[in-house]
């Protein structure tokens, strides 16, 4: 058994949340290993980068690369189409009243991933592992990770970034909720004949959120299409064109007629929190902390938040002249990110029930919140500054320098 030696910290998964994790560490001078397999799924998913991700991403000199391949979100439009009685009007979101160019801009995940990768192999500091791991071993004095090819990496700090079904966050005996809903939700990549005009559109239906979100050139548009799970079975078995068809009426004929353009999947619908995001000499960010449905474009950013945060922690600990690993180190990272995706997942999870409810009293609340966004400037503004980026606590990359 060969080992490797001499790393500070060893972030496990190759994922974007992963690899921004290794580049802003590395970019400090801080000697990193990356962790993991690069294996894209082709699911037709995308990931609307908010504009404090995108800021991260520009810091880490990974956006000029990404850019070309991304679509600005101008405007939001929210349409209620659940049918209830306090069906408010459609809500309309700028992002010029905000002072932003774009709220953030969406790209497909698998080209997110590669230019982040690309940029990992080229990163001095960073030594890319391109192979998983199987164990680890954390206590006072360091940590070990084995990978699947027998070599060992040993660091004074693991970063847990390797998914939903995270073999790191298993093994550290934090306590985890989680629960799922009865959902499913259909993914893909659509051509339509109408521009996007740079416009995401949500409808709210019964059944969960239906979202469509630009992609460069104009006539094309990434879908998340929330339902039950039987019905999403269903529609994710049918062929091109009759699902292109089902989607063009769920649209409502919005963008004229559709073709699918891209690859399909069919995401499960659930929800995971852990206790805490710190263990003995871990850290976990992102979806192996904490996991969302595809709702609001809210996990993925979150994640990147967590990386960023992590690289802030490193640095602190560092001039500090304190153990990276160390539980002081970690402290303050662990009760910022528990507060931040608390929040996130306490809004996703009552939007996504509240439409299921189909109660009268929610119903109401939920109307009468929308409205009081569309019409009470203060309100909107505000709503809108907190979900582009949290005021409190935002890592350093992301308010820029």
């Amino acid at each position: 058994m060969s080992g490797e030696t001499g790393f500070e910290v060893a972030v496990v998964g190759a994922g974007a949340a992963g690899l921004s994790a290794a580049l802003a560490l590395a970019r400090e001078g801080i000697a990193t290993a990356l962790i993991g397999r690069h294996a894209p799924v082709a699911d037709g998913r995308t990931v609307a980068l908010l504009d404090g991700s995108v800021r991260f991403l520009d810091a880490l000199g990974a956006w000029a690369a990404i850019a070309p391949q991304a679509a600005p979100l101008i405007e939001l439009h929210l349409v209620d189409d659940t049918g209830s009685l306090f069906r408010p009007p459609p809500a309309r979101f700028v992002a010029s009243e905000i002072g932003l160019d774009a709220f953030g801009w969406n790209v497909e995940s698998a080209r997110l991933v590669e230019s982040l990768r690309a940029l990992a192999r080229a990163t001095p500091n960073l030594t890319v592992f391109e192979s998983d791991a199987t164990a680890n071993l954390r206590d006072e004095d360091g940590a070990r990770i084995t990978l699947e090819d027998d070599r060992t990496v040993e660091a004074r700090l693991i970063v847990g970034a390797d998914g939903g079904r995270s073999p790191l966050r298993a093994s550290s005996g934090l306590a985890v909720r989680d629960w799922s809903y009865p959902q499913a939700a259909v993914t893909t990549i659509l051509a339509h004949y109408r521009p996007h005009r740079d416009v995401s559109t949500e409808f709210h239906t019964r059944s969960g959120p239906f979202t469509l979100v630009p992609l460069p050139g104009g006539h094309r548009s990434s879908l998340v299409w929330v339902m039950g799970e039987g019905p999403a079975r269903r529609l994710s078995a049918l062929d091109d064109a009759a699902l292109a068809s089902s989607i063009e009426r769920q649209a409502q004929a919005m963008l004229g007629a559709m073709r699918i353009d891209g690859p399909r999947g069919l995401v499960p619908m659930r929800g995971l929190s852990v206790s805490t995001p710190v263990a003995e000499r871990l850290a976990l960010i992102s979806e192996a902390a904490h996991v969302f449905p595809p709702i609001g474009a809210q996990g993925l950013n979150l994640g990147l938040r967590d990386a960023a945060g992590l690289r802030d922690a490193v640095i602190a600990a560092r001039q500090a002249g304190r153990d990276p690993g160390s539980r002081a180190a970690l402290s303050g990272f662990a009760r910022g990110r528990a507060v931040d995706a608390r929040l996130r997942g306490t809004a996703v999870d009552w939007l996504n029930r509240s439409l299921l409810a189909d109660l009268l009293p929610v119903d109401a609340l939920r109307g009468l919140g929308l409205l009081a966004m569309s019409t009470i400037g203060p309100l909107r503004r505000a709503v809108m500054r907190e979900g582009v980026l949290p005021r409190l606590g935002a890592p350093e990359l992301m308010r820029g320098r």
